[in-house]
């Protein structure tokens, strides 16, 4: 296991997850955290939220966070890396979608392997949100920052219609570390699946992940791996942590986070994120 005492030199760009990262558990961001951030504007280090929400869940849970976007260039990875925009305007800057047929082929399979599964498309830079009948009866607003009675419904074959950035997967009863195994199980091609510790199964592009679309933001930005902070508790954090020059998992994290961070620091209600951006900036 790496040392939690591991040095983190001053980045160009923190790269971070929001949910139970930077936002406490109850989905706020305490007032350091939003000090620290102001700091890092002030220093002129990048924040970049990297996460599995889309431009509207960011807008929702983390108010203070995106008045302090135009300070930070605008720029998000959303969609668990595979759409890149500028929060204040909406501009996407790179996409990655799924084709259909690999979206059908996971419907129509899965479907089988695990019935009662149910399932969500995001499409269209993430305005676009449809469910199959029975997904917003499993859902609270939490989810997706979504009301579930104005979820929009098709039928299956709708959801898979046109290539998606990331389709969603829920059980009423398996948690969805079972829904990881079976999609593993399946041997399906073109697909890769993970989770943000919400409970369901979030499906992307083969090859798509944080690392990907952190990658594609900074390669736009001139930035080498080895200048770049991320921080996560997820396994869709994994890969982030693991590309960046420093990884940092907070100390809520995931095992297999623990198990490879560079730096394991505080809690998201201890402010480890707060108190390592300090640490970064001094």
């Amino acid at each position: 296991m790496p040392s939690p005492d591991a040095v983190v030199a001053r980045p160009r760009v923190v790269a971070t997850d929001l949910d139970n990262t930077l936002l406490r558990t109850d989905r706020t961001v305490s007032p350091r955290t939003e000090a620290a951030l102001r700091a890092a504007a002030d220093a002129g280090v990048l924040v970049v939220p990297v996460t599995a929400r889309q431009r509207v869940g960011v807008l929702a849970v983390a108010p203070q966070f995106v008045q302090l976007a135009e300070a930070f260039g605008g720029w998000a990875v959303c969609s668990n890396g595979a759409l890149g925009l500028d929060l204040v305007t909406g501009q996407r800057f790179f996409e990655a979608t799924m084709t259909v047929d690999a979206q059908r082929d996971l419907i129509a399979r899965l479907a089988e392997a695990v019935p009662d599964v149910r399932f969500c498309a995001i499409r269209d830079g993430g305005d676009g949100f449809l469910v199959e009948a029975g997904y917003a009866e499993l859902s609270v607003w939490e989810d997706h920052s979504r009301d579930p009675r104005t979820m929009q419904v098709v039928d299956r074959a709708a959801l898979a219609d046109c290539p998606n950035l990331k389709m969603v997967v829920r059980h009423p009863v398996l948690s969805t570390r079972d829904l990881l195994a079976a999609f593993a199980g399946l041997g399906l091609t073109g697909l890769r699946a993970t989770s943000s510790g919400a409970p369901f199964l979030e499906i992307s592009a083969a090859g798509i992940g944080k690392a990907y679309g952190l990658q594609r933001l900074t390669a736009l930005l001139d930035v080498p791996a080895t200048q770049v902070v991320a921080f996560g508790d997820g396994l869709n954090d994994l890969d982030m942590l693991q590309w960046a020059g420093v990884g940092v998992a907070v100390a809520n994290a995931e095992p297999e986070l623990l198990a490879v961070a560079d730096r394991i620091v505080p809690s998201c209600d201890q402010d480890g994120f707060a108190e390592t951006l300090e640490a970064l900036l001094s």
